[in-house]
């Protein structure tokens, strides 16, 4: 159906058929944020079907079939296809920093701040977005399909699992970023309260009124995320 034919119940039935055929690695390669937003440009009308190396070819004929568009080759702009990898921290030369852990999208990065990290093989997409973040390059990539590429070298079941866990980690971050803005307006509302004792050089207006024009500035910030403005 032409994109300007489409209704709204018609892209949001796009949308869930197209997004269940990626594969989920949400590696962004596609050039947007996660598998999710992709589907939805196509379902809009708003981004070509070629633009996932991780589908490969296999992957475009299955978009092409519920889109009606032409299976053309995948863009080299986005990447080749080729076998799934998974990534492998040497752990001798891991220092506990957590930047992969905040980078991984499906949480498959085990540790903690100073503590070594290590890989969980099954939910790991082979996504690559813990190499750069790595400040002492100790990530790696094994190639875990062989020749194997594309949906070829992809399960349903694999794809299922990594999705749900890329959901699952989309929640907790919201949860967390909401508990985060509850904490910084509490703080912020309990230093207001007594300004004075929280100032140095409280004697002096102009301190106290640059003091209370942060904290308002500050506190007015972290209620507009809160509430979503």
């Amino acid at each position: 159906m032409p994109t300007s034919n489409r209704t709204a119940p018609d892209v949001r039935a796009l949308f869930l058929w197209l997004n269940d055929a990626l594969p989920q690695t949400q590696c962004t390669r596609c050039g947007f944020p996660d598998c999710a937003s992709y589907a939805m440009a196509m379902a809009e009308g708003q981004a070509p079907i070629n633009q996932c190396p991780p589908g490969g070819q296999e992957g475009i004929q299955r978009l092409s079939a519920l889109t009606g568009l032409p299976a053309i080759p995948l863009n080299p702009e986005h990447g080749q296809e080729g076998p799934r990898h998974v990534a492998i921290i040497d752990e001798a030369w891991c220092i506990g920093c957590t930047l992969c852990i905040n980078a991984c999208p499906t949480d498959a990065i085990l540790g903690a701040n100073k503590v070594m990290h290590t890989v969980m093989e099954p939910w790991c997409t082979g996504c690559e977005l813990c190499i750069p973040v790595c400040p002492v390059d100790c990530i790696a990539l094994e190639n875990v399909t062989g020749t194997r590429t594309g949906w070829v070298a992809w399960s349903a079941q694999e794809a299922q699992t990594a999705r749900t866990r890329y959901e699952s980690r989309q929640k907790r971050l919201v949860r967390e970023e909401a508990a985060h803005q509850t904490r910084v307006i509490t703080e912020a509302e309990h230093t207001l309260a007594d300004l004075p004792a929280h100032t140095k050089g409280a004697d002096k207006p102009p301190e106290m009124d640059r003091k209370r024009a942060i904290i308002e500035a500050a506190l007015a910030k972290a209620k507009a995320r809160q509430t979503g403005a």
